[in-house]
């Protein structure tokens, strides 16, 4: 039997309940809420007017336990609706104010930080998780945390509107194929729409194989970001990954990304592929070459440690400067199985200090930090340098 594709039609009011009720759910791979206010009050006024809104797309999931169903496109959508129903936004400036304020404050208040979701990171999950209703999630709300906003809508207009969707159905009884038909649903589609950031289309294919998804996306490396001008770029931890995957596979930086600079997300996504076995690579070296016991966990906590001792820091101001600071890193404690002199941190960040000055003081590199040719010359640098700071485990 084929795959099916069902469509049909719900009323906002049932989309609500489908929400609160979690009978829809995001992938972990779905981005976060990025709409701004005016975003949710231009939808909710296209469906006043009764004018066109696309439909969005689910996808029915197997596992052992459960069926699930997954929102692949349209979460933005969703999470809108759900918002002008609750009369909620999660408003970053308003979230960036109140973390700022009572940081300001004396001890005694300070404990209300802990209970403030994370709006830089939201997801509709974090009101889901306060109760299945309005009422249920609206007195839970930690003031502060949310602006109150009157999107002007009523019962009546969310039992008598109505919104599209079209319903995947798999003949897949397997896991890994459901999941890698899904990821290739889910990055086809954004393809055609909003652009997602390449590390967020990406994601979808660490759940090729579930094991791996804090390999590829490990928690410590979430704060790490680039700042240049007003623009902030997470850093991208598969990019450091597969570029010394090669790098520990040839035993140097001479045939790193060559022939993929046009075409770097195909470089990253052919080491996901091969790491998590989908499709080996002659590229990159072999995940149970590097881990034998497939024990990837222990290093990385070591690399954590490492960052935390050396008090490396989580911003940078460029990506020559991150870099320097982590290729080295990453290399000599995942892929070499090293340890970090801390005792001689001091040595340590006054050479990359200066090397990266070097390369920010020649012009061409610091136009095209990009170039494979600038690229390569930091691995090396960053590598060589932390060669001598660091030595066997015992």
């Amino acid at each position: 039997m084929d795959n099916r594709v069902y469509y049909g039609q719900y009323s906002l009011s049932h989309w609500l309940d489908l929400i609160l009720k979690e009978n829809i759910i995001l992938p972990d791979y779905q981005r976060f809420f990025v709409w701004n206010q005016t975003k949710v009050k231009t939808l909710i006024d296209t469906f006043q007017k009764k004018q066109f809104v696309p439909p969005i797309t689910i996808g029915a999931f197997k596992n052992a336990q459960t069926n699930e169903n997954l929102i692949l496109d349209g979460q933005q959508r969703l999470t809108s609706i759900l918002l002008a129903y609750l009369g909620l936004y999660p408003d970053k400036q308003y979230f960036n104010n109140t973390v700022e304020r009572l940081a300001n404050e004396n001890d005694d208040e300070a404990e209300d930080d802990e209970q403030l979701d994370d709006i830089l990171a939201w997801d509709f999950r974090k009101l889901t998780e306060k109760g299945r209703n309005k009422e249920e999630i609206r007195n839970k709300i930690v003031e502060g945390n949310y602006k109150i906003v009157d999107f002007e809508i009523t019962d009546d207009f969310l039992k008598n509107t109505f919104l599209g969707f079209s319903y995947l159905v798999p003949h897949l009884d397997d896991q890994q194929e459901q999941q890698k038909y899904y990821s290739s649903v889910f990055r086809n589609i954004n393809i055609q729409g909003e652009s997602l950031l390449p590390q967020e289309s990406r994601a979808s294919l660490y759940f090729l194989n579930k094991n791996l998804v804090p390999f590829f996306d490990p928690a410590f490396m979430k704060d790490f970001v680039i700042k240049n001008f007003n623009t902030i770029t997470k850093a991208d931890f598969v990019r450091f990954l597969a570029l010394l995957s090669q790098y520990a596979k040839d035993g140097n930086s001479d045939r790193v990304a060559r022939g993929y600079k046009p075409k770097m997300e195909k470089y990253y996504e052919e080491y996901i592929y091969s790491m998590v076995g989908e499709t080996p690579s002659p590229l990159f070296k072999n995940f149970n070459d590097i881990f034998p016991d497939g024990n990837y966990s222990a290093r990385f906590g070591h690399l954590n440690l490492a960052i935390e001792s050396l008090g490396i820091q989580k911003q940078f101001g460029s990506i020559i400067e991150i870099d320097m600071y982590l290729f080295g890193l990453i290399y000599s404690i995942v892929f070499e199985d090293r340890a970090v002199d801390v005792a001689a941190r001091d040595g340590l960040k006054a050479a990359l200090d200066a090397q990266t000055q070097i390369f920010r003081s020649d012009e061409r590199h610091k136009k095209a930090p990009s170039a494979i040719k600038y690229l390569k010359e930091r691995i090396d640098a960053s590598i060589g340098i932390y060669n001598n700071y660091t030595y066997e485990q015992a």
